[in-house]
């Protein structure tokens, strides 16, 4: 039998120590409790007849399901747009050297995030109050302009912030070593600051759009035949509220699901160079 090594003065032994990982029994325990009640649910969903999948299934396109669908989308990004362009100049503004402008900027957002939007759209419909001249034209302040109106300035406080603090999120020095070479600044805004600015400005786009697309279901109020009001018209008539009701989220669910989709991919793309170092 050979004799143990000897480990000379000064120095350490090296024992080969088997790494044996934690168990942790409680986490597949309350995995598996998850699980059991995710199927449960869905078990209970699709077998439950007074869900009545097959009216879903019948109305799910229907031809006044998909105009208020139509109606739905196109009011999500028209408020959205004009909700940019309108807020890209507020936050230019609140970011401005001129206390006028700030002054202008700030007063917006801070009046518009503090009405609820159902209020503003109220307003916006009984404008003709105050200003009788605009009630004897429903062209003018109809349901749909006062619908298109509410939205996009309510919208446009909220942009305001995104884009600002996209803004903010870009470093002053790239800024000031720009306006050092002579670059101007409407130049500088446009060529640096707002290709770095979307990686933050993005994500909070996706948020705001998801927001608003929900947010549309506000103008049935009106009687704007948006995605929720026109299944209310139809359960109306045949009193099939929960088969109806189910229509409108499956279709929201269908349509936030590809916005987020889309989302990832415009992420990804100004994230580009912007990685983690592994």
């Amino acid at each position: 039998m050979s004799a143990p090594a000897e480990v000379a003065p000064g120095t350490t032994s090296r024992v080969a120590a088997k790494i044996v990982p934690l168990r942790r029994p409680w986490r597949w325990v309350s995995a598996g409790l998850v699980i059991a009640g995710l199927l449960l649910v869905l078990w209970s969903v699709s077998t439950n007849e007074n869900f009545q999948w097959d009216v879903v299934g019948q109305y799910f396109t229907a031809e006044a399901v998909l105009r208020g669908l139509g109606t739905t989308l196109w009011l999500t990004g028209l408020t959205l747009v004009l909700g940019f362009l309108i807020g890209g100049v507020l936050a230019v503004m609140r970011l401005s050297g001129n206390p006028v402008l700030v002054g202008v900027s700030w007063g917006y957002v801070w009046l518009f995030r503090s009405v609820p939007l159902l209020v503003q759209l109220l307003f916006w419909f009984n404008i003709g109050a105050l200003y009788p001249a605009l009630s004897g034209s429903s062209a003018v302040i109809g349901p749909f302009t006062a619908v298109i109106i509410g939205l996009v300035l309510h919208e446009a406080a909220y942009c305001a912030e995104v884009v600002r603090g996209g803004i903010l999120s870009v470093d002053k020095g790239q800024v000031e070593a720009a306006l050092a070479l002579g670059m101007r600044r409407g130049r500088v805004l446009r060529r640096i600051v707002l290709p770095q600015a979307m990686r933050a400005i993005v994500p909070a786009a996706g948020n705001l759009l998801i927001g608003t697309l929900k947010g549309t279901s506000i103008v049935s109020v009106l009687a704007v035949q948006d995605l929720l009001y026109s299944v209310q018209l139809i359960y109306n008539r045949n009193y099939l509220i929960i088969p109806l009701l189910l229509v409108a989220t499956l279709w929201y669910v269908v349509v936030t699901s590809v916005l987020g989709v889309g989302q990832h991919y415009v992420e990804r793309y100004y994230s580009r160079g912007a990685g983690r170092l592994s």
